[in-house]
Protein backbone atom coordinates (compact mmCIF):
# COMPACT_ATOMS: atom_id res chain seq x y z
CA UNK A 1 0.00 0.00 0.00
CA UNK A 2 2.92 1.99 0.93
CA UNK A 3 4.53 1.81 -2.65
CA UNK A 4 1.01 2.97 -4.37
CA UNK A 5 1.27 6.05 -2.27
CA UNK A 6 4.13 6.65 -3.74
CA UNK A 7 3.66 5.98 -7.15
CA UNK A 8 -0.05 7.54 -7.04
CA UNK A 9 1.53 10.90 -5.38
CA UNK A 10 4.89 11.23 -7.67
CA UNK A 11 2.40 10.82 -11.15
CA UNK A 12 0.37 13.27 -9.84
CA UNK A 13 3.12 15.72 -9.27
CA UNK A 14 4.80 14.92 -12.61
CA UNK A 15 2.48 17.37 -14.49
CA UNK A 16 0.81 14.69 -16.17
CA UNK A 17 -2.36 15.96 -17.49
CA UNK A 18 -5.12 13.63 -15.98
CA UNK A 19 -6.48 12.66 -19.94
CA UNK A 20 -4.52 11.84 -23.02
CA UNK A 21 -7.61 13.88 -25.06
CA UNK A 22 -10.43 16.36 -24.47
CA UNK A 23 -12.57 13.65 -26.36
CA UNK A 24 -11.59 11.09 -24.28
CA UNK A 25 -13.91 9.36 -22.69
CA UNK A 26 -12.91 9.55 -19.10
CA UNK A 27 -13.57 6.70 -17.88
CA UNK A 28 -10.28 6.37 -16.02
CA UNK A 29 -7.41 9.39 -15.51
CA UNK A 30 -3.76 8.81 -17.34
CA UNK A 31 -2.40 8.97 -13.16
CA UNK A 32 -4.72 6.00 -12.45
CA UNK A 33 -3.61 3.87 -15.35
CA UNK A 34 -0.11 4.92 -15.16
CA UNK A 35 -0.01 3.51 -10.88
CA UNK A 36 -1.31 0.28 -11.83
CA UNK A 37 1.67 -0.11 -14.74
CA UNK A 38 4.26 0.63 -12.27
CA UNK A 39 2.21 -1.47 -9.81
CA UNK A 40 2.52 -4.18 -11.76
CA UNK A 41 6.03 -3.79 -12.47
CA UNK A 42 6.53 -4.13 -8.48
CA UNK A 43 4.87 -6.99 -8.55
CA UNK A 44 5.99 -8.77 -11.75
CA UNK A 45 2.90 -9.36 -12.96
CA UNK A 46 1.30 -9.76 -16.68
CA UNK A 47 -1.63 -7.82 -17.37
CA UNK A 48 -4.59 -9.96 -17.01
CA UNK A 49 -2.98 -11.31 -13.40
CA UNK A 50 -2.43 -7.46 -12.29
CA UNK A 51 -6.09 -6.96 -13.45
CA UNK A 52 -7.40 -10.21 -11.59
CA UNK A 53 -5.75 -9.39 -8.18
CA UNK A 54 -6.70 -5.81 -8.39
CA UNK A 55 -10.27 -6.74 -8.10
CA UNK A 56 -9.54 -8.19 -4.63
CA UNK A 57 -7.61 -4.95 -3.24
CA UNK A 58 -10.54 -2.93 -2.26
CA UNK A 59 -7.94 -0.19 -0.26
CA UNK A 60 -5.65 0.25 -3.70
CA UNK A 61 -8.89 0.75 -5.59
CA UNK A 62 -10.05 2.68 -3.20
CA UNK A 63 -7.21 4.67 -2.84
CA UNK A 64 -6.81 5.83 -6.21
CA UNK A 65 -10.94 6.19 -6.74
CA UNK A 66 -11.55 3.52 -9.09
CA UNK A 67 -15.43 3.04 -9.49
CA UNK A 68 -14.62 0.42 -12.18
CA UNK A 69 -11.82 -2.09 -12.75
CA UNK A 70 -10.54 -1.70 -16.40
CA UNK A 71 -10.02 -4.22 -18.36
CA UNK A 72 -6.33 -5.42 -19.20
CA UNK A 73 -6.45 -4.32 -22.86
CA UNK A 74 -7.00 -0.77 -21.23
CA UNK A 75 -3.77 -0.89 -18.98
CA UNK A 76 -1.54 -2.87 -22.60
CA UNK A 77 -2.69 0.08 -24.99
CA UNK A 78 -2.28 2.54 -22.50
CA UNK A 79 1.28 1.67 -21.94
CA UNK A 80 1.54 1.65 -25.71
CA UNK A 81 0.40 4.85 -26.26
CA UNK A 82 1.63 6.89 -23.37
CA UNK A 83 5.11 8.75 -24.57
CA UNK A 84 8.51 8.11 -22.99
CA UNK A 85 9.23 11.59 -22.13
CA UNK A 86 6.54 10.70 -19.48
CA UNK A 87 8.92 8.19 -18.25
CA UNK A 88 11.86 10.85 -18.12
CA UNK A 89 9.60 13.22 -16.04
CA UNK A 90 9.04 10.75 -13.15
CA UNK A 91 12.65 10.01 -12.87
CA UNK A 92 13.38 13.10 -12.69
CA UNK A 93 10.89 13.62 -10.15
CA UNK A 94 12.36 11.02 -7.88
CA UNK A 95 15.28 12.51 -8.01
CA UNK A 96 14.07 16.00 -6.85
CA UNK A 97 12.76 14.06 -4.06
CA UNK A 98 16.54 13.47 -2.30
CA UNK A 99 18.35 16.33 -4.56
CA UNK A 100 18.23 20.25 -4.72
CA UNK A 101 19.08 21.18 -8.29
CA UNK A 102 22.39 22.63 -6.39
CA UNK A 103 23.40 19.67 -5.20
CA UNK A 104 26.80 17.69 -5.88
CA UNK A 105 27.35 14.16 -5.42
CA UNK A 106 30.72 12.85 -3.97
CA UNK A 107 31.05 9.65 -6.34
CA UNK A 108 29.21 8.73 -9.18
CA UNK A 109 29.67 4.83 -10.27
CA UNK A 110 28.81 3.61 -13.58
CA UNK A 111 28.70 0.27 -15.38
CA UNK A 112 26.17 -1.35 -17.63
CA UNK A 113 24.74 -5.11 -18.23
CA UNK A 114 21.62 -6.39 -20.03
CA UNK A 115 17.98 -6.64 -19.88
CA UNK A 116 16.93 -10.14 -21.56
CA UNK A 117 13.95 -10.59 -24.15
CA UNK A 118 13.35 -13.60 -25.20
CA UNK A 119 10.29 -14.66 -26.35
CA UNK A 120 10.62 -18.41 -26.80
CA UNK A 121 10.38 -21.34 -24.10
CA UNK A 122 13.06 -22.92 -22.64
CA UNK A 123 11.42 -26.16 -24.26
CA UNK A 124 11.64 -24.86 -27.48
CA UNK A 125 14.57 -23.50 -27.58
CA UNK A 126 16.50 -27.02 -26.65
CA UNK A 127 14.21 -28.73 -28.84
CA UNK A 128 15.40 -26.57 -31.72
CA UNK A 129 18.80 -26.22 -30.78
CA UNK A 130 18.53 -22.60 -30.83
CA UNK A 131 19.14 -20.18 -28.06
CA UNK A 132 16.74 -17.42 -28.68
CA UNK A 133 18.14 -14.74 -26.54
CA UNK A 134 18.07 -11.12 -26.81
CA UNK A 135 19.00 -8.14 -24.64
CA UNK A 136 19.21 -4.59 -24.43
CA UNK A 137 22.46 -2.86 -23.34
CA UNK A 138 21.62 -0.54 -20.33
CA UNK A 139 23.66 1.41 -18.89
CA UNK A 140 23.14 3.64 -15.52
CA UNK A 141 24.89 6.01 -12.99
CA UNK A 142 24.15 5.63 -8.97
CA UNK A 143 25.26 7.71 -6.11
CA UNK A 144 27.18 5.65 -4.29
CA UNK A 145 26.30 7.73 -0.89
CA UNK A 146 22.05 7.09 -1.00
CA UNK A 147 22.34 4.10 -3.64
CA UNK A 148 19.90 6.22 -5.90
CA UNK A 149 20.22 5.85 -9.72
CA UNK A 150 21.01 9.17 -10.94
CA UNK A 151 21.04 8.25 -14.69
CA UNK A 152 20.44 5.47 -17.24
CA UNK A 153 20.69 5.00 -20.92
CA UNK A 154 19.36 1.84 -23.30
CA UNK A 155 20.22 1.10 -26.86
CA UNK A 156 19.17 -2.01 -28.56
CA UNK A 157 22.75 -3.06 -29.94
CA UNK A 158 25.66 -4.32 -28.63
CA UNK A 159 27.79 -1.27 -28.68
CA UNK A 160 31.18 -0.56 -26.23
CA UNK A 161 30.97 0.76 -22.60
CA UNK A 162 32.57 3.82 -23.14
CA UNK A 163 29.98 5.14 -26.25
CA UNK A 164 27.23 4.60 -23.94
CA UNK A 165 29.42 5.95 -20.78
CA UNK A 166 30.43 9.17 -22.91
CA UNK A 167 26.77 10.13 -23.59
CA UNK A 168 25.68 8.48 -20.08
CA UNK A 169 28.28 11.52 -18.49
CA UNK A 170 27.19 14.48 -20.12
CA UNK A 171 23.51 13.80 -19.18
CA UNK A 172 23.88 13.02 -15.73
CA UNK A 173 25.94 16.04 -15.42
CA UNK A 174 23.21 18.19 -16.75
CA UNK A 175 20.65 17.04 -13.81
CA UNK A 176 23.02 16.47 -10.84
CA UNK A 177 26.82 17.33 -11.21
CA UNK A 178 29.27 14.84 -9.19
CA UNK A 179 32.66 15.33 -7.70
CA UNK A 180 33.90 12.00 -8.94
CA UNK A 181 32.89 9.31 -11.07
CA UNK A 182 34.90 5.72 -10.97
CA UNK A 183 34.36 2.93 -13.42
CA UNK A 184 35.85 -0.22 -14.46
CA UNK A 185 38.74 -0.98 -17.63
CA UNK A 186 36.03 -1.21 -19.97
CA UNK A 187 35.23 2.39 -19.94
CA UNK A 188 39.40 2.86 -20.37
CA UNK A 189 40.21 5.64 -23.15
CA UNK A 190 42.04 9.17 -22.77
CA UNK A 191 38.99 10.40 -24.60
CA UNK A 192 36.99 9.53 -21.33
CA UNK A 193 39.33 10.97 -19.25
CA UNK A 194 39.20 14.76 -20.61
CA UNK A 195 35.26 14.42 -20.81
CA UNK A 196 35.72 14.32 -16.99
CA UNK A 197 38.51 16.32 -16.15
CA UNK A 198 38.19 19.32 -18.85
CA UNK A 199 34.34 19.58 -19.42
CA UNK A 200 32.71 18.57 -16.50
CA UNK A 201 35.40 19.60 -14.16
CA UNK A 202 35.51 16.23 -12.14
CA UNK A 203 38.09 13.81 -11.09
CA UNK A 204 37.63 10.37 -13.13
CA UNK A 205 39.21 6.76 -11.69
CA UNK A 206 39.57 4.42 -14.13
CA UNK A 207 41.88 1.67 -14.45
CA UNK A 208 44.00 0.77 -17.40
CA UNK A 209 43.59 -2.38 -19.26
CA UNK A 210 46.28 -4.98 -18.32
CA UNK A 211 49.08 -4.96 -20.68
CA UNK A 212 52.65 -6.32 -20.36
CA UNK A 213 54.39 -2.97 -20.23
CA UNK A 214 53.30 0.04 -18.86
CA UNK A 215 55.29 2.21 -21.09
CA UNK A 216 53.14 1.65 -24.07
CA UNK A 217 49.99 3.91 -22.09
CA UNK A 218 49.71 6.68 -23.94
CA UNK A 219 47.86 9.71 -22.53
CA UNK A 220 48.14 12.12 -19.87
CA UNK A 221 45.15 10.94 -17.49
CA UNK A 222 46.23 7.37 -19.03
CA UNK A 223 49.69 7.81 -16.73
CA UNK A 224 48.23 9.38 -14.23
CA UNK A 225 46.18 6.46 -13.70
CA UNK A 226 49.12 4.18 -13.54
CA UNK A 227 51.29 6.21 -11.10
CA UNK A 228 48.38 7.93 -8.95
CA UNK A 229 45.89 5.18 -8.65
CA UNK A 230 43.19 6.04 -5.90
CA UNK A 231 42.39 2.74 -4.48
CA UNK A 232 40.06 3.79 -2.07
CA UNK A 233 37.43 5.54 -4.13
CA UNK A 234 37.48 3.13 -6.78
CA UNK A 235 36.27 0.55 -3.90
CA UNK A 236 32.67 2.57 -4.32
CA UNK A 237 32.39 1.22 -7.73
CA UNK A 238 31.46 -2.09 -6.64
CA UNK A 239 27.97 -0.76 -5.37
CA UNK A 240 27.00 0.03 -9.25
CA UNK A 241 26.99 -3.43 -9.74
CA UNK A 242 25.28 -4.15 -6.29
CA UNK A 243 22.58 -1.84 -7.70
CA UNK A 244 21.95 -4.16 -10.80
CA UNK A 245 21.52 -7.39 -8.43
CA UNK A 246 19.15 -5.50 -6.80
CA UNK A 247 17.25 -4.16 -9.98
CA UNK A 248 17.08 -7.31 -11.57
CA UNK A 249 16.19 -9.29 -8.94
CA UNK A 250 13.43 -7.52 -7.36
CA UNK A 251 11.55 -6.23 -10.22
CA UNK A 252 12.86 -9.12 -13.00
CA UNK A 253 15.62 -9.21 -15.72
CA UNK A 254 13.09 -10.55 -18.63
CA UNK A 255 11.34 -8.18 -20.52
CA UNK A 256 7.65 -9.13 -21.62
CA UNK A 257 7.45 -6.50 -24.18
CA UNK A 258 8.64 -6.76 -28.16
CA UNK A 259 8.71 -3.91 -29.41
CA UNK A 260 12.14 -2.07 -28.79
CA UNK A 261 9.93 1.68 -27.66
CA UNK A 262 8.10 -0.38 -24.94
CA UNK A 263 10.92 -2.45 -23.94
CA UNK A 264 12.65 0.83 -23.26
CA UNK A 265 9.32 1.83 -21.02
CA UNK A 266 9.78 -1.48 -19.09
CA UNK A 267 13.23 -1.09 -18.19
CA UNK A 268 12.07 2.87 -17.35
CA UNK A 269 9.45 1.70 -15.08
CA UNK A 270 12.01 -0.75 -13.18
CA UNK A 271 14.91 2.16 -12.76
CA UNK A 272 11.75 4.17 -10.92
CA UNK A 273 10.58 1.92 -8.93
CA UNK A 274 14.33 0.73 -7.93
CA UNK A 275 14.34 4.52 -6.51
CA UNK A 276 10.72 4.58 -5.25
CA UNK A 277 12.12 1.76 -3.30
CA UNK A 278 15.32 3.57 -1.86
CA UNK A 279 12.53 6.44 -0.97
CA UNK A 280 10.33 4.33 0.89
CA UNK A 281 13.44 2.53 3.12
CA UNK A 282 14.54 6.22 3.68
CA UNK A 283 11.17 7.28 4.99
CA UNK A 284 10.52 4.00 6.96
CA UNK A 285 14.19 4.25 8.89
CA UNK A 286 14.03 7.78 9.72
CA UNK A 287 9.98 7.12 10.94
CA UNK A 288 11.96 4.48 13.05
CA UNK A 289 14.77 6.49 14.48
CA UNK A 290 12.23 9.15 15.51
CA UNK A 291 9.60 6.47 17.37
CA UNK A 292 12.99 4.79 19.35
CA UNK A 293 14.06 8.74 20.06
CA UNK A 294 13.62 8.87 24.26
CA UNK A 295 11.44 11.48 25.49
CA UNK A 296 12.29 14.23 28.31
CA UNK A 297 11.96 13.42 30.92
CA UNK A 298 8.78 14.22 32.78
CA UNK A 299 8.89 17.39 35.47
CA UNK A 300 9.42 16.19 39.27
CA UNK A 301 7.32 17.79 41.51
CA UNK A 302 8.01 18.11 45.35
Amino acid sequence: MSLVKQVFSLVRSSHLSPYSCKYSRRDYTQHQLLTIILFKEHRKEDYRTVISNLEEMDRIREYLGLTSIPHFTTIQKFFHRIKPICFDILFKCTLKIFYNSDDTISITAIDSSGFTSGYASHYYSVRTGKLRKHFLKTSIAVDTDQQLITGFMISKNRIHESRHGLVLLKKCHKSLRSDCYVMDRGYDSEKMHRLIRDTLKADSVIPTRSWSNTANIRGKYRKEMTDNFDVVRYRKRVLVETKFSVLKRRFGADLKSRSFQIQKKEIACKIILANLDRIILFVWIEGFYRAKKPCEDPPLYS
